[in-house]
């Protein structure tokens, strides 16, 4: 063969191999946003499960959480119809969401999974809303960590139910971390300890493009689709200037 052909048999061959990587870029493109748009979704409705359980809970005065509580707490953490069965296989079992008190209210959800050994009596394997109420800085500084373990990195104790204000007051003076869980109607204080939490940031990066690390000291700005969550928490825990005001990042 002659080394005109063997020439245009190359060049052939060359703007074939950039025609297929075209495509394979064109495809893979529109297969992670295709990807993107499903986790988006996904999040938005993990964000509402989160706000009704928590709705839920609130909605009885007299068996919800002390609204003293509420006003003080950092950051807000809600697992709803977390099955026990599967809550034990560490950081595979329970899928929430956390928002975090700013001076301008409450900051969009911002996605977590949390597993352990130790849930407590949780009435078998029936569905289980699991609160977390983080009242101090430090502990909301835990939750930008790769993982963050209850009891270990922080006190965790289960918190006062109902109107009691002197309860509510007791609590915040002695704990780092209140849990609480609601199964088959029943809702009460429930020790956690164990428990690891870890950012769940497929889903944090296809709504806001960021982490969880970013998105904790960044707060970011709302989504529409995501903002169910922290409306709700902000029917019971409305921010005010005799409130704390939360700590700059």
């Amino acid at each position: 063969m002659s080394p005109k052909n063997w020439k245009r048999i190359f060049t052939l061959a060359v703007v074939f191999a950039a025609m297929v990587a075209a495509f394979s870029s064109v495809s893979g493109s529109a297969q992670s946003d295709d990807d993107k748009a499903d986790k988006a979704k996904e999040a938005a409705s993990q964000s509402a499960k989160a706000g009704k359980a928590f709705d839920a809970i609130m909605r009885v005065p007299d068996k919800s959480i002390p609204r003293d509580l509420l006003t003080h707490a950092k950051a807000i953490a809600v697992f709803p119809q977390v099955i026990k069965a599967a809550f034990l296989v560490g950081g595979e079992g329970g899928r929430g969401v956390v928002s975090r008190r700013t001076k301008t209210g409450w900051s969009d959800p911002v996605y977590f999974r949390a597993g352990g050994a130790s849930v407590g009596p949780q009435w078998g394997a029936s569905a289980t809303d699991f609160v977390l109420l983080f009242m101090n800085d430090d502990t909301v500084s835990g939750l930008m960590k790769d993982k963050f373990e209850l009891g270990a990195e922080a006190g965790v104790a289960g918190g006062p139910v109902g109107r009691d204000a002197s309860a509510g007051t007791d609590a915040l003076m002695h704990a780092e971390i209140l849990s609480y869980s609601r199964s088959r109607g029943l809702f009460a204080g429930v020790n956690l300890k164990g428990v690891v939490i870890k950012p769940e940031d497929d889903l944090n990066e296809a709504v806001y493009n960021k982490t969880a690390h970013a998105l904790l000291g960044d707060n970011a700005p709302a989504s529409s689709d995501t903002a169910v969550f922290s409306k709700t928490i902000g029917k019971y825990a409305a921010i005010s200037k005799t409130d704390h005001p939360a700590q700059e990042q």
